[in-house]
């Protein structure tokens, strides 16, 4: 009888188990798209930092750059505020990594460019995307977010 039951109750916890592994793997995806919303929205911030600073003559900037960062290496190494060089403003800490690919590689989207291009050729790097091709869960490209 004792043999019977246990392969009756290892029956009934395989189908259980077998139930929670498409929601277990849901719950992960989800994740790491709430990770790129917060990444995302990170490199934006501090992009968007960076030009309030240059608006308001804080830092040296070039001409013709519209006062956006040329690159996102600008974030991270940081400027020197106003013409003395003494003091330096750091406006992301670290390159953050893209959860989809794993790389800290991102589609940068610049002032020149066209609003369609995925290229980033421009030096004025006023927007960010990710460089996955993949789909998110609600269906849009993780590369339009």
């Amino acid at each position: 009888m004792t043999l019977l039951e246990l392969i009756i109750a290892s029956a009934i916890l395989l189908v259980l188990a077998s139930a929670a592994v498409p929601g277990l793997r849901f719950t992960i995806i989800r994740e790491k798209e709430n990770q790129l919303h917060r990444t995302l929205r990170e490199i934006r911030n501090a992009i968007d930092k960076y030009k309030d600073y240059s608006d308001r003559n804080l830092i040296r900037v070039e001409v013709g750059s519209e006062g956006y960062p040329p690159d996102l290496e600008t974030l991270v190494k940081g400027v020197n505020l106003g013409d003395s060089g003494g003091r330096k403003v750091r406006f992301l800490r670290r390159m953050p990594v893209d959860p989809m690919t794993g790389q800290t590689e991102w589609n940068l989207q610049a002032v020149q460019d066209d609003p369609d291009s995925t290229s980033g050729g421009g030096r004025n790097i006023f927007d960010i995307h990710s460089k996955s091709q993949g789909t998110a869960l609600d269906g849009t490209r993780y590369a339009e977010w």
